[in-house]
């Protein structure tokens, strides 16, 4: 059965009537900001037919929601089939609108930026400083931006992001409890 969407409005009843809220994003991203209740199940541990409760039945209903809804919609087939006999509805516009519509999260803001952010910001701070560095002192910083955009490419054909892999590594991005 295909996946269905909700509104948040409608997502907050079903979980007011103790159907499962799963965040499929990543555990550091839960960790920093998640609805009360969601348990953090990532994307890349979902298998078809899995299902920790074991006991759905085709009665049943899990909401599923990512930050933006765009994971979620992307991913829907594979979430049907994950909870499969039961259904999965897929909340729209994801955690955004869930704090659109004025519904409380549970946030630490002692925990650090999700990765992607970081590596979002350090590449553009790399690609601004190397541009103004090659305008305003010697061509030669003009190779940073390069290496960066380079860098992003790697990652993008084939996932691997050495940036990433430094960033969680740095002692901000420990586990915090």
């Amino acid at each position: 059965m295909p996946a269905v969407t909700v509104t948040p409005e409608e997502a907050r009843a079903l979980i007011a009537r103790q159907m499962p809220l799963i965040d499929i994003r990543g555990t550091d991203e839960w960790r920093r900001e998640h609805i009360a209740g969601a348990r953090t199940l990532p994307l890349e541990h979902i298998a078809h037919g899995m299902s920790d409760d074991s006991a759905l039945r085709a009665a049943d209903t899990v909401v599923f929601h990512c930050q933006s809804g765009m994971r979620t919609g992307n991913a829907a087939e594979q979430l049907s089939a994950a909870v499969y006999p039961a259904k999965a509805v897929l909340m729209q516009g994801g955690l955004n609108a869930w704090k659109a519509a004025g519904y409380p999260v549970e946030a630490d803001r002692r925990q650090p930026l999700p990765l992607m952010r970081q590596v979002q910001m350090t590449a553009g701070a790399l690609a601004l400083g190397g541009t103004l560095a090659g305008a305003f002192l010697t061509p030669a910083f003009y190779c940073i931006p390069g290496i960066v955009g380079t860098g992003l490419i790697v990652a993008g054909i084939t996932g691997w992001c050495g940036m990433a892999k430094l960033l969680a590594v740095m002692p901000w991005n420990q586990a915090r409890k």
